[in-house]
């Protein structure tokens, strides 16, 4: 009767060490790739100090946050953002292609709007199309703007070789127009006019 009991005893304890020995091995499996492995996104973050030309009173920041799971083929990359010291009214804002921001701006390049048949130029056919292209920044009547948007035409992956990562060679900006951005093609100012704010985008 003893040695059935010792039996059955030394069984349950090898089957509790058979499993205490599967779940340390199951984390060390799942470990730092536990996102992946499980499916869980990983989530991206950049943002942007927005600056006007010294003396403007213009200042703010654009924040970018992407969902990247490898069970969804297409992210989006959710925009926010806030600036202060602006004329009341719509305002023209994008993503341009040179990540430098040197007053008055033009240093930012054009649109950005990479790929084998992208333009960065704001009168061409491809605007309002263009990668960067989003909505116009709403300003109140206290000379506060806030945008809040969705888009898929960009990424913030970085070190991938995507044509359209806002972290490629040149890195990217974002730019604040003096009026609306009235969404024509082959208008010259249609796209917003001067530049009157710049903020290079920064990964987090």
């Amino acid at each position: 009767m003893r040695s059935l009991i010792n039996a059955r005893f030394g069984f349950r304890v090898t089957l509790v060490s058979v499993l205490v020995s599967t779940i340390v091995l199951a984390s060390a499996f799942l470990g730092s790739d536990r996102n992946s492995v499980l499916g869980a996104p990983e989530v991206l973050r950049a943002h942007a100090v927005i600056n006007g030309s010294p003396g403007s009173g213009i200042s703010g920041e654009a924040v970018f946050t992407e969902l990247v799971s490898r069970h969804r083929p297409v992210s989006e990359v959710r925009v926010v953002v806030h600036v202060v010291g602006l004329e009341p009214g719509l305002h023209g804002f994008h993503v341009h292609e040179n990540g430098v921001c040197a007053s008055p701006f033009g240093t930012a390049g054009g649109h950005f709007d990479p790929g084998p048949f992208g333009s960065s130029t704001p009168v061409d056919a491809n605007h309002p199309y263009h990668a960067g292209d989003l909505p116009n920044l709403e300003v109140n009547p206290a000379g506060v703007g806030h945008l809040e948007y969705v888009t898929s035409r960009f990424t913030l992956r970085q070190n991938t070789g995507n044509a359209l990562s806002a972290f490629d060679a040149n890195g990217s900006a974002v730019i604040v127009h003096l009026n609306e951005d009235l969404g024509l093609n082959g208008v010259i100012g249609a796209s917003g006019g001067p530049r009157v704010a710049c903020g290079v985008i920064e990964p987090d």
